[in-house]
Order: structure tokens, then C-alpha cells, then sequence
């Protein structure tokens, strides 16, 4: 295993201005590498991770450091890309990708779909040159799809907020991260409150700071403070009172993976903001591309919930710690010595919960089992097991 960092500005760039992608392919004399912008170092420090094979990549992904179900797809498919470049086992990087983690099926399928591109190029008759180059068109292909997917998600979510609430204004209530830190485009959730704001039909962008890692807090905010958007953030335990006073218009989360059924597996807390928004009678939107339904998954309790260490609840950890002077990931503890944690990554909602799910293909308003595999059978979506 092997990785670098690469500094790409010590200060967070100004408003307005773009910023670094979320994932590249490089080609550096020493060889091919994949890029990702270190989240985990966000907001303190722009920092660019280097893997230059697939275990590497594979410990970027555990630590956080490439995140959102979108993104994860399009690393998988990139490390895949990279251990054929390179000349390692494919099939080992494939494996180790999928099961980096567990409930976010993008990342299973992008490392499926550039291992079966890599297959199915020798057996045509390729050799590993030209087989390495198959898997990564398929990378690239995947990662254009998503940024397009993305833009279309983004159409179809502004147009279900204007039809559910005339007039724009909105107040929208979100969780965790879903910009474009988690896709190849600009994002899923985070996508559609953006193009609001653009038409200029955003009021105010809540941001739920997102338990244990703060997720919302370090990248949403960040991405919403460089879009110029009116944002305020707010602990996950105060969104029942910023409902109970009517501040909240509708609820727009992303997705890691949607069951055939439509349970809908996200970031842990987005359940409890389901059961308000029924209680509120306020709109609760997923919005995900068609890579995150898996309909080999029948059902939220057949998901699997990725259980994430205790330290990440009992200590404050400070993952940017190396902009102020202190070793990265260092953690000063909140709980006693020894005090066990539960720290599910994820939970799920019921699809009757779920007002709408907005994919690349539409909007699905009722959730139903029929209407996501007409979904997924309308975008020619299929499992690659």
C-alpha cells in the first residue's frame, strides 16, 4: 500500500471559486495514480490524497478520507482501473474495494463494473494493455454518467420543491453531505437547495451538523459558504424545535443505498428526521441516482449498517488537526476511560416515511417496490454481482 499528499493551498479558496475535484486520474511519470481530495482534512487544509495502488485506496476510503455513495462508486471503478494499469490483480483490488464499505452499494458496483469491463476485454482477445485501458474508459464512463446524473437530479428535485411549495422561498433542512464532495457533478441533495439558490428560490439552507464525524458541519457548510448560499448550521438535537417552529419547508437527504422496498439507508439521523417531518407534515425527499437502488436488497432490514469504532463517539476528534498545530486524527475523550459506544454509520427509513425519491429518471411519489424497478428498468440499470 502506498499514498502521498499532495498540498493544493493551505487556506480554504474564496468563495465563488472552484474547487478541487473530488476524485482524478493522474498520469505523473512514475506512473498512473488516483487523486482524491482528503475530506477527512476539510475544512482546515486542501489537501490532495495520492493512491498509487488499490490497497491504498481502499484505506482512504475506510478512514473517510473519499466519501458519499456517488463518489465511492466512481473510486471503486477508478482503483479497479488502476490495479489493471499497474498490473496487480484485478480481481483482488475488485474484492477489496467492494467490501471497503459495506452499505454503500455504489461503491460495490463501480468496482464490478470496471472489473467486468477489464473481463470482458480479454476475453475478446485483448491483451493486459488494452484490457487496463477498457477499464478505465468504463471508470470514465461512469464518472460522466454521474456528474450528467447529477444535473438531471438536480432539474427534477427544483421542480418537486415548486410544485410542493409555489411561490419559492423555500427552507430546506438537510443531513450530512451531499455536494460535490460525494459525486462526480455537483452533488445529489446538496444539488437540488444549489439550483434553488441559483433561480434564486432558497431561503435558507439548514445544515444539520450530522453526528459523530460532522459531516455536516465540515463539508456541507463548506460547500454551501463557497456557493454563496445563506446557510445556518445546527446540532442534529435541534431540528425537532426548528420544526416544532415552523422553519422547515421540506427535508432533502442523499442516499447509500435504497432496498427494493424503497428503505432508504443514509447517514445515522436521517430516520429521526423522517419520523418529524411525517409528524410536521413536511416533505422528506431522498434524492439519489438510479447506482444506489439495489433491488437484490429487498428489503431495509436485509441492509447491512456499517458499525464505525467507538473513539470516533467518545472522543472529539479533530480530523484537520495538522492545520492547527496538533497530529492528525488526535482526539481529546468526552466519555470515561472504557465507556463502549454505539456508532452505527447509518439507519434506515421505512418507505412510508419517504415523500419522494428523486433520481436522474424522475421523481417516484409514492415509493412503491413496482415503481423503483420501473425506475430502474427505465434507465437500463442492472446489478453487476
Amino acid at each position: 500500500m502506498a499514498d502521498q499528499y499532495a498540498q493544493s493551498g493551505g487556506d480554504i479558496r474564496p468563495t465563488g471559486t472552484p474547487a478541487i475535484p473530488a476524485i482524478r486520474w493522474d498520469e505523473p511519470p512514475e506512473g498512473p495514480v488516483v487523486v482524491v481530495l482528503d475530506q477527512t482534512r476539510l475544512p482546515g487544509e486542501e489537501i490532495e490524497r495520492v493512491c498509487t495502488d488499490a490497497p491504498a485506496l481502499v484505506e482512504a476510503i475506510r478512514t473517510l478520507a473519499v466519501r458519499g455513495a456517488p463518489l465511492l462508486g466512481i473510486a471503486g471503478a477508478y482503483g479497479v482501473a488502476l490495479a489493471a494499469a499497474r498490473g496487480f490483480d484485478v480481481d483482488e483490488a475488485a474484492d477489496s474495494l467492494a467490501g471497503a464499505r459495506p452499505t454503500a452499494v455504489n461503491l460495490a458496483y463501480g468496482a464490478r463494473r470496471a472489473q467486468a469491463a477489464y473481463r470482458t476485454a480479454l476475453t475478446g482477445g485483448a491483451d493486459h494493455a488494452a484490457a487496463a485501458r477498457a477499464t478505465l474508459r468504463a471508470a470514465r464512463a461512469l464518472h460522466s454518467e454521474d456528474a450528467r446524473a447529477s444535473e438531471r437530479m438536480a432539474e427534477h428535485g427544483l421542480a418537486l420543491l415548486d410544485e410542493l411549495m409555489p411561490g419559492g422561498g423555500h427552507r430546506v433542512l438537510t443531513h450530512c453531505n451531499t455536494g460535490a464532495l460525494v459525486s462526480g457533478g455537483e452533488g445529489t441533495a446538496f444539488a437540488v437547495a444549489l439550483k434553488a439558490h441559483r433561480a434564486g428560490r432558497l431561503r435558507r439552507l439548514w445544515v444539520d451538523e450530522t453526528r459523530p464525524l460532522l459531516q455536516g458541519a465540515r463539508l456541507t457548510a463548506y460547500e454551501a459558504a463557497r456557493s454563496g448560499m445563506a446557510y445556518t448550521l445546527l446540532t442534529d438535537n435541534a431540528a425537532g424545535s426548528l420544526f416544532a417552529a415552523g422553519e422547515v419547508d421540506a427535508v432533502l437527504i442523499g442516499a447509500d443505498r435504497i432496498a427494493a422496498d424503497g428503505s432508504v439507508a443514509n447517514k445515522v439521523g436521517s430516520y429521526p428526521l423522517a419520523v418529524l417531518a411525517r409528524y410536521h407534515r413536511v416533505p422528506f425527499i431522498v434524492v439519489a441516482p438510479v447506482t444506489t437502488v439495489d433491488l437484490g436488497t429487498p428489503n431495509g432490514a436485509s441492509i447491512e449498517v456499517e458499525q464505525r469504532a467507538g473513539h470516533e463517539v467518545t472522543e472529539a476528534v479533530v480530523p484537520f488537526a495538522p492545520a492547527f498545530g496538533r497530529d492528525a486524527g488526535s482526539g481529546l475523550p468526552v466519555a470515561p476511560l472504557g465507556t463502549q459506544a454505539y456508532n452505527p454509520a447509518f439507519d434506515v427509513t421505512p418507505p412510508e416515511l419517504v415523500t419522494a425519491i428523486v433520481t436522474e429518471e424522475g421523481v417516484l411519489s409514492p415509493v412503491t417496490v413496482d415503481g423503483l424497478a420501473e425506475v430502474c428498468a427505465r434507465s437500463g440499470q442492472v446489478s453487476i454481482g
